[in-house]
């Protein structure tokens, strides 16, 4: 994502109005920032480190918003206008135009840009969805080729690939038309960036990776730790950390960040927001960034609650008004009272096992019924739109095929679809399984997802097994 950057900036750097930053040729420029002490952006720079919000380009109008992101925040993520059906909506028909607006509302004012993101089996336009084999691989390359050329220079970080390992304990690859394509088609993104993009770090992004027991966390760690001891370009890991009471906040979070980072790598949380907006919780994750030497920085998921994709759950440190939480103030406190300086030698870490470790599924999955299957659902919400993901586990018995009924809200529209075949576009859709998904383990999983114009609303999917 970033070359040189998001390492200790310098106070006298903060100073500058334009600085010429990364010798790999990324340009940026830095604003005077505020009064260190006063602002998160200002305050974690003056830790090394940047404090960003993922923003959104229909937002960009509103007074109120842009007033809190200018003066709090030193890093911008596009929410949604940097991805594959955004960037690429027909094939080989590129359309930057809303990215660019964010990522020139960012560097005219000072602020660093983290690019989110190249690879992903969500969110992809139709004419990828149906795709597969080597010529999908080449057009996913060459969709990272052209938005990480496009970009060059502006850019200081990408997440190269998301979301790639299941959930669950087996610390197995997640099951998509990309992952289809053979193995190493994350290690083929990777260089294909680099190539792109020689300044900018290249990282691998993902969720549910927060507690260092859990087998996907130690999948990840494998193929870094890999990837680093065979030469292949990735520079930073992000963990999106979104808590919530079925993924609570766990208290070994240190201990992840500092065992990826003892690999060579920078360690970033890109996507935090927590239910409630615990000051407390709030607090214990900055203070685990500021104890690792190379957590770079956090990006909150939203500015205020009402720009959240779970606004109902009141994550993020402003209210819906604008207002500054309980938690604001502990983050801003915790920014300024700094840590204790990391030791010189790298942190002591626990090798990973070498079979996973047990471990409880994802609490916000029900544990599979006797028999049959059951589905559960989780929603990314955005003005006019949103991505559903749906998972489908079998109960105590092997299932060779199921179907999915969900009733969608009124005014709601599937646009398109992966992993799945539907029955209608509106009102109440059954989805059925395709060729290579229908059968499933005894308790084990599978997933498709749609993206729909509307709003989600109450998503109730029914599931009944073949």
């Amino acid at each position: 994502m970033r070359n040189a950057q998001w390492k200790a900036v310098s106070r006298a750097a903060l100073a500058l109005t334009g600085v010429s930053a990364l010798a790999a040729g990324v340009a940026m420029v830095l604003a005077a920032p505020a009064a260190a002490g006063t602002t998160l952006g200002a305050s974690a720079a003056e830790q090394g480190r940047y404090f960003g919000a993922a923003v959104a380009a229909n937002k960009l109008n509103d007074s109120a918003y842009t007033t809190i992101l200018n003066r709090e925040f030193n890093s911008v993520t596009p929410e949604n206008e940097m991805k594959i059906d955004a960037t690429e909506p027909q094939q080989n028909q590129f359309s930057y135009g809303a990215a660019d607006q964010i990522v020139n509302h960012a560097r005219t004012r000072g602020m660093q840009v983290r690019g989110h993101t190249l690879a992903w089996h969500s969110q992809q336009p139709g004419w990828m969805q149906n795709m597969s084999g080597t010529a999908l691989r080449q057009a996913m390359l060459n969709h990272v080729t052209q938005v990480a050329t496009h970009f060059r220079g502006q850019v200081v970080a990408w997440d190269v690939v998301n979301e790639a390992f299941a959930d669950g304990g087996s610390g197995a690859r997640r099951d998509s038309n990309l992952q289809r394509t053979g193995n190493d088609w994350i290690e083929a993104a990777f260089r294909a960036a680099r190539a792109a993009d020689p300044g900018a770090k290249l990282c691998y992004n993902d969720y549910n990776t927060d507690d260092w027991t859990h087998a996907k966390t130690q999948a990840v760690y494998t193929m870094v730790r890999d990837f680093k001891q065979r030469g292949v370009p990735i520079d930073c890991v992000g963990f999106q950390s979104h808590f919530n009471s079925g993924s609570p906040y766990p208290g070994n979070y240190r201990t992840t960040l500092s065992s990826f980072a003892a690999l060579g790598v920078d360690v970033q949380i890109t996507e935090l927001d927590i239910e409630g907006a615990s000051a407390a919780t709030y607090r214990s994750v900055v203070q685990d960034c500021l104890a690792v030497a190379r957590c770079s920085g956090i990006t909150v998921w939203g500015i205020r609650d009402s720009d959240s994709w779970r606004a109902s759950q009141t994550p993020l440190l402003f209210t819906s008004g604008g207002a500054k939480k309980p938690a604001y103030d502990a983050v801003l406190a915790a920014l300024n009272n700094g840590s204790t300086p990391p030791p010189t030698t790298p942190p002591p870490t626990t090798p990973p096992p070498t079979t996973p470790p047990p471990t409880t599924p994802p609490p916000t999955t029900p544990p599979p019924g006797p028999g049959g299957c059951t589905a559960t659902v989780s929603v990314n919400q955005w003005t006019g739109g949103f991505v559903a993901t749906v998972r489908v586990t079998a109960g105590s018995s092997a299932i060779n095929s199921w179907a999915v009924t969900i009733t969608l809200p009124s005014g709601a529209t599937v646009t398109n679809a992966w992993n799945a075949n539907r029955s209608a576009d509106t009102g109440t859709t059954r989805w059925t399984n395709v060729a290579y998904n229908g059968r499933v383990g005894a308790g084990q999983s599978t997933e498709f997802g749609f993206q729909a114009n509307g709003t989600a609303g109450g998503l109730t999917p029914a599931c009944a097994a073949g």
